[in-house]
């Protein structure tokens, strides 16, 4: 096993008998925190936080894993990780350019649940469930309840990829694909794999993040056991994010052989510093996981307070070409509704 350990991590004084980490996954998903007051009382915040939170959660439900609570700093409305997950009462606030469907995702369905935006690709929402609810989601508005879930309900869009010869990749997405039941993606896999044009199957998935130890023996089965070239994007956007636990999780995909990929954004408050750009990069290159895309945030209607301006972005960039090889530097990037591609900020 190849774990390079990350240097430098803050002492923390959390307790884990207040977040006990369940071996299996499933388990893990059911013991995630989902009350805001609670999470405000293990982390020891301010009063004034668990009023917010628990005023903010009722447009978009808090759901945070104990695993991914458990590294956040005691007593601390502003650590990294917790910005991420706690509701904040700027959620509420309506903003001009800031809507439901910032990427255009209505505009691209070919039928339900599969949308296609680019070419020689399809993305299959595969559930609407996830393993953290991140407060600058931009599908926290999706309209999960209209998409099919499980593998007779995804025949339709099964059908769909296999009519059209131009698709050879297939991402699979939500939620998160790993909330599902390694049976089911298994059932997928092996459909997707009949269709001679398809070559690649992706995954992205922020469970190795949030609860490392879905990584287990099945998923690999599954996902390595097709002739499709299986390709995993996880999404972190900060190094604290990468943990012993994580960087283990991560360590088996790439023993497996696949190939993995990293994709942050752009947060205010969380990773708007060079020094915390630069330590994520170097953590992911020194694990063989590629810094694939900075993405400036998607505007969706709740999470303007995460916007960073475009400014600081490329100048981030500019500074971590300075300081860094190139191959450790991920592509600043924007999703702009219609158009064939990312489009590339810097």
């Amino acid at each position: 096993m190849r774990i390079v350990t990350p240097s430098g991590d803050p002492v923390r004084s959390a307790s884990a008998n207040d977040f006990p980490q369940p071996v299996r996954w499933q388990n893990a998903m059911k013991a995630a925190l989902r009350d805001p007051a609670e999470l405000c009382r293990l982390l020891q915040l301010p009063a004034a936080c668990t009023e917010a939170a628990i005023a903010a959660a009722s447009d978009f439900p808090l759901f945070v894993p104990r695993e991914f609570a458990a590294k956040m700093t005691l007593g601390d409305p502003h650590d990294p990780l917790l910005v991420q997950v706690l509701p904040v009462l700027q959620e509420l606030d309506s903003p001009q350019g800031f809507t439901a469907d910032p990427v255009g995702d209505d505009q691209a369905v070919l039928t339900p649940g599969l949308l296609q935006k680019y070419a020689g690709r399809a993305l299959l929402v595969t559930t609407g469930a996830c393993a953290v609810h991140c407060r600058y989601c931009f599908r926290r508005h999706f309209p999960y309840a209209e998409v099919p879930s499980g593998v007779a309900a995804w025949s339709e869009a099964v059908a769909a990829l296999a009519a059209d010869s131009s698709i050879q990749e297939v991402l699979l997405s939500g939620g998160d694909p790993l909330t599902l039941a390694d049976a089911t993606l298994a059932q997928l896999a092996q459909q997707l794999a009949a269709i001679p044009h398809l070559r690649r199957i992706r995954i992205h998935t922020r469970l190795p993040i949030m609860i490392p130890q879905r990584i287990n023996d099945q998923l690999l089965s599954w996902l390595v056991g097709t002739r499709l070239t299986p390709i995993v994007v996880i999404h972190a956007n900060h190094p604290r994010e990468l943990d012993l636990p994580v960087l283990a999780a991560i360590d088996r995909l790439n023993q497996a052989g696949v190939m993995v990929l990293n994709q942050a954004v752009l947060l205010a408050g969380v990773n708007d510093d060079v020094d915390v750009l630069a330590e994520l990069s170097e953590r992911l290159i020194d694990q063989r996981v590629t810094p694939y895309y900075l993405h400036q945030l998607d505007r969706v209607k709740g999470a303007a307070h995460f916007e960073v301006p475009r400014e600081r972005g490329v100048d981030l960039i500019r500074q971590l070409r300075a300081r860094l090889p190139g191959y450790a530097v991920p592509r600043y990037v924007e999703e702009i509704a219609g158009e064939p591609n990312k489009t590339i900020i810097a």
